[in-house]
């Protein structure tokens, strides 16, 4: 693999291993630092991308797995931060030290796109980022908010 393709441009990765998880080729190679390091096993969220739409670990997914799939970013989320979720995590406040967050936004806005209308149960079933400040009341207030702007 010679190129990836990330938030709608092509990117020469050459020289990089094949192996080498996603993440770090979006934080070291491509300098998009948005993307977080967490646990480095896929337990805790914040390295969360979308690859073709849907959620994925950037941490365990390697550079030769994603082929000519488009990888989003929260950089590629909206250029201007006016995608109705980071909008919302805006108006609730939703971080507090922040570190997870990005992944939390990823994680939303791809549940977003298939479910509009998530219930309580739906946003916990599926949100299983882990915050360590405990800022989940806010994280359902936030996509809540996001829902109701996506389905206008």
């Amino acid at each position: 693999m010679t190129t990836i393709r990330v938030n709608g441009q092509e990117h020469d990765v050459s020289g990089v291993a094949p192996e080498t998880p996603l993440l770090w080729v979006l934080r070291d190679t491509l300098g998009l630092t948005g993307t977080k390091y967490g646990c480095g096993i896929s337990m805790c969220g914040a390295c969360t991308v979308h690859i073709d739409g849907e959620s994925a670990q950037s941490c365990i997914t390697a550079l030769s797995d994603v082929g000519d799939s488009e990888v989003t970013t929260i950089e590629g989320l909206s250029e201007d931060g006016s995608h109705p979720v980071q909008k919302a995590w805006k108006e609730h406040d939703v971080p507090q030290c922040g570190y997870c967050q990005v992944g939390q936004m990823m994680m939303a806005s791809a549940m977003l796109k298939s479910n509009n209308d998530p219930s309580d149960e739906d946003i916990e079933s599926e949100m299983w980022n882990i915050c360590r400040c405990g800022t989940y009341p806010r994280i359902r207030a936030a996509i809540k908010t996001a829902a109701k702007e996506m389905q206008n």
